[in-house]
């Protein structure tokens, strides 16, 4: 683990996996540890990961002002460690409500992101939220009336769309393409890697959907919108609709795969994600 320092002097963590060309990797959660990542499906053979812990995760200090959790705040921080490693210019991959910051990153400074992927992207800076209908048709697509957890989830789900509090371990089945041994020690570590405060700040502010839908259509930045499959979260229908905002964007499904296709397929995941940076 190596450190820098961000722009508000807050102590920032990061890890280098595999080597050649740099790839700055951002995670979501939103603000959960970037260990859940790992070597996002062996993508470190291709590329040299330098997974950054957003502030407050990981060996990252917490900031002394709650609101640098924002995620418009943290696109310094994102500089800063472009600046850090020497690159003129980055390509950046991120995951899920990480992509939310991988994308203001990207439009607040065009001339220094190379390509950028995202990767089962939280769609909430662009306007976009997922319904109950969501998760209904990807568990159907999934084929799921038959598993023995599955009535817990479906009561879950209802109950968070109905105001109430949703129970992560009873939902957490519906994130994975196949809920087997990987997939069930993934989710073992996420109560210990997650951050509410953090969290439930990250959001809070400093963007508009209609201004940064207008703002990506400029986006001179080539991207990459991968959805999985069966990810009831965002679905793959209205991943492809967020690519169509983009100027220079195309959308890729993974089939079977959840919203971690990394863990579902990783060759797959790797083949598609490398031949895109590779251009």
């Amino acid at each position: 683990m190596t450190t820098f320092t961000g722009p508000d002097g807050t102590p920032l963590g990061y890890r280098v996996l595999g080597e050649g060309e740099p790839l700055l990797v951002l995670a979501g959660g939103p603000m959960r540890d970037a260990a859940y990542l790992g070597d996002l499906g062996g993508l470190g053979a291709h590329r040299a990961l330098h997974v950054l812990d957003l502030r407050g995760t990981g060996r990252s200090a917490r900031p002394a002002d709650p609101a640098g959790y924002r995620v418009d705040r943290q696109v310094a921080d994102v500089e800063a460690f472009r600046a850090h490693l020497g690159l003129d210019r980055a390509d950046l991959l991120a995951h899920s409500a990480g992509c939310s910051l991988a994308t203001l990153y990207a439009l607040r400074h065009p001339g220094r992101t190379g390509r950028l992927v995202l990767v089962t992207p939280s769609l909430r800076i662009l306007g976009g939220t997922a319904t109950e209908d969501d998760y209904r048709e990807a568990a159907e697509a999934r084929g799921l009336a038959d598993e023995e957890w599955y009535p817990a989830a479906r009561a879950a789900v209802r109950a968070a769309f109905a105001g109430g509090a949703a129970d992560p371990d009873a939902v957490a089945p519906l994130f994975h393409g196949d809920w087997n041994a990987t997939a069930r020690a993934h989710e073992a570590d996420c109560a210990v890697q997650s951050h509410p405060e953090a969290a439930a700040a990250y959001h809070g502010g400093g963007f508009r959907p209609t201004a940064v839908r207008a703002a990506v259509a400029e986006l001179p930045v080539p991207t990459l919108l991968l959805a999985g499959e069966y990810d009831p979260d965002p679905r793959p229908g209205a991943v492809r609709a967020a690519a169509a905002l983009f100027r220079h964007a195309r959308a890729a499904v993974q089939p079977g795969a959840g919203h971690y296709p990394w863990l579902d397929d990783p060759a797959a995941f790797t083949r598609t994600v490398a031949a895109f940076l590779a251009g």
